[in-house]
């Protein structure tokens, strides 16, 4: 293998800005959704219409901190998303590597529009759960799509940053469905309704992106479209002479149509590190805790004695901090690396949710509430925590899979991944209240383990990624790490079908 890889020639051009930009608003379409769930719960008028079990208990006198919300249909209605998005994420990838991945994209909005019309003008449970389950389609075809597309585009110097726009449009999206709640809290009786209409405008910008972006090189060369292949590199990268980094795309792109069965293909010796790093580090992002903090942030602060719309305000604060700690992550990725940004975070992390939990523990009983100055402590704690998440393993945890996978399995190993992540995602969703109800404050002390468990990941068997080009990963990472290098024999041809 040459060192070609850092000698390609680029220029940011306006246009290859704008495709970066338009292809994330995919993330802000996840963002939005994830922050909207938790805010719409909350709603009486949500509640009173759909889950009049819920609002009863909620209204309850004596009710218990932890247990006000347990209730599996109402988890099933956050959660349900995540399993659409988990079967559909196959289907993504096959659509990816058949269709391409604008096509791809494209069907991403269209079933997220469908599924913001269905909820909010939901009358029964079913068009609700529809509507949920329209919108995890859209997720799981938008989180498959985007973050290779991104890859795929970026100049490897700055892979990183331009991955992480993914990322921080989720945070963005987290953000802006808090501040919709807060506003549409006091819409009696159809506040909810508007919530979730308004997912709709992130998908009809990306419905309209998707038909200004470029499909990528790889995808065209993939499929036998050198020329527009070619023509498509030369118009990413704002110059004429692309030859080099052409010929590595092209060499890729032949191994990729002589391997023709993908997901066969993930299940090779060789291809089982990329493998394994995708899957452990999309578990291992739900396993901080983070979508139980952001689902629930109202929830939450509510548990710790702040009323409706102060919780709900609280959660604007934690969705402010989730974006501006995201732009650290794109200033540093290429600068410190992905092994330095995601160890720092463990131990930040781990002390944040140890302290929360301890809080909880000694100050928060079954009833009653928080003392102001511990609720602000608890609420800053959970800023730090969320900080620390924002600028490693949120970015980073669908950044490396999308890095370290060679052409031939891109598509179907990134699909493991989205999967992973939305398994464990519904996971967490389905029985995070559950778990609040009867673990209480040790559920923090459940997650703070699990973040030890990654930091020691990281330190063992994680390889780092910066400034490595993406064809050349095989070479330059797996086979020269300590213990993924025993997975590689030394025949080239080792991802290849016999």
């Amino acid at each position: 293998m040459t060192n070609a890889g850092e000698n390609f020639k680029s220029r940011i051009t306006a246009y290859v800005v704008a495709c970066w930009i338009l292809a994330a608003f995919g993330g802000l379409m996840f963002g939005y959704d994830i922050g909207i769930s938790g805010g719409v719960t909350g709603m009486d008028d949500f509640l009173i219409k759909f889950f009049p079990k819920v609002h009863k208990r909620k209204l309850h006198a004596k009710e218990n901190n932890y247990c006000k919300y347990d209730d599996q249909l109402l988890q099933l209605f956050t959660s349900s998303l995540y399993l659409a998005a988990l079967v559909a994420s196959f289907g993504a990838s096959k659509a990816c590597s058949k269709l391409g991945r604008k096509p791809t994209i494209l069907m991403a909005s269209a079933f997220f529009i469908a599924g913001a019309a269905l909820s909010a003008s939901a009358e029964h449970k079913w068009m609700l759960i529809l509507g949920r389950i329209l919108f995890g389609i859209g997720v799981g075809f938008g989180n498959e799509a985007v973050p290779v597309f991104l890859t795929e585009i970026a100049p490897v110097q700055h892979r990183g940053a331009v991955n992480i726009l993914f990322q921080l449009f989720v945070t963005i999206g987290i953000l802006i469905a808090n501040l919709v709640n807060y506003g549409t809290s006091t819409m009696h009786p159809n506040g909810w309704r508007a919530s979730l209409g308004l997912a709709a405008v992130p998908a009809v910008i990306l419905f309209v992106g998707s038909l200004v972006i470029t499909e990528t090189p790889a995808s065209l060369v993939e499929r036998g479209k050198e020329a527009d292949g070619k023509a498509a590199l030369k118009k990413i990268r704002g110059v004429d002479d692309v030859d080099a980094e052409y010929e590595q795309i092209k060499i890729a792109s032949e191994t990729a149509r002589q391997a023709q069965k993908p997901f066969r293909n993930l299940m090779k010796k060789a291809s089982m590190p990329p493998l394994i790093i995708a899957i452990v580090m999309q578990v291992f992002q739900q396993f901080t805790g983070i979508n139980a903090v952001m689902f629930y942030a109202p929830v939450l602060f509510q548990t710790v004695g702040f009323k409706a719309d102060a919780s709900l305000l609280s959660a604007v604060i934690t969705g402010l901090v989730n974006v501006s700690s995201t732009f650290v992550s794109i200033y540093t990725v290429d600068k410190l690396g992905r092994r330095k940004l995601l160890l720092q975070a463990c131990v930040q992390m781990f002390i944040s949710q140890m302290a929360i939990g301890g809080i909880l523990l000694f100050h928060l009983g079954e009833t009653g509430t928080l003392n102001k100055n511990l609720g602000i402590v608890v609420v800053v704690l959970v800023c730090t925590f969320v900080m620390s998440f924002a600028w490693s393993w949120g970015p980073l945890g669908w950044l490396v899979p999308s890095e370290t996978f060679p052409l031939e399995t891109r598509t179907a190993g990134f699909a493991f991944a989205v999967s992973s992540n939305m398994l464990f995602t519904f996971l967490i969703a389905q029985v995070f209240l559950s778990m609040l109800c009867h673990m209480r404050a040790y559920i923090f002390f459940f997650f703070s383990a699990w973040i030890l468990v990654m930091g020691l990941f990281v330190v063992f068997l994680l390889p780092e990624t910066k400034g490595v080009p993406i064809d050349l990963m095989v070479e330059r990472v797996w086979k020269q790490h300590p213990v993924w290098k025993r997975f590689f024999s030394n025949d080239p041809r080792s991802y290849e079908m016999a």
